[in-house]
């Protein structure tokens, strides 16, 4: 949705309502876009990013596979010699 800044004065609440409920909101100056109203994100407190944290970490421990050592993962390419084969 565009608006001209001259109209949005008279409409900025309900502007700021819909930016809030997800609209995109762009005001234009001599029909050139301006800005964007976008609504702020709330950023996490420590405690909710340390949740976030754990559970990522819990996730990635139970989807990961033993395997052979990545040190070792391309030993195939080469012989006994330590030349390549």
């Amino acid at each position: 949705m565009q608006v001209s800044v001259t109209d949005a004065k008279g409409q900025l609440t309900e502007l700021v309502r819909r930016a809030e409920a997800g609209d995109e909101i762009i005001l234009t100056r001599h029909g050139h876009a301006a800005v964007r109203l976008v609504p702020v994100k709330t950023v996490p407190d420590r405690k909710s990013r340390r949740a976030l944290l754990e559970a990522m970490r819990a996730s990635g421990a139970a989807r990961a596979k033993a395997g052979p050592s990545a040190a070792r993962s391309q030993d195939f390419l080469y012989g006994d010699d330590g030349l390549p084969e």
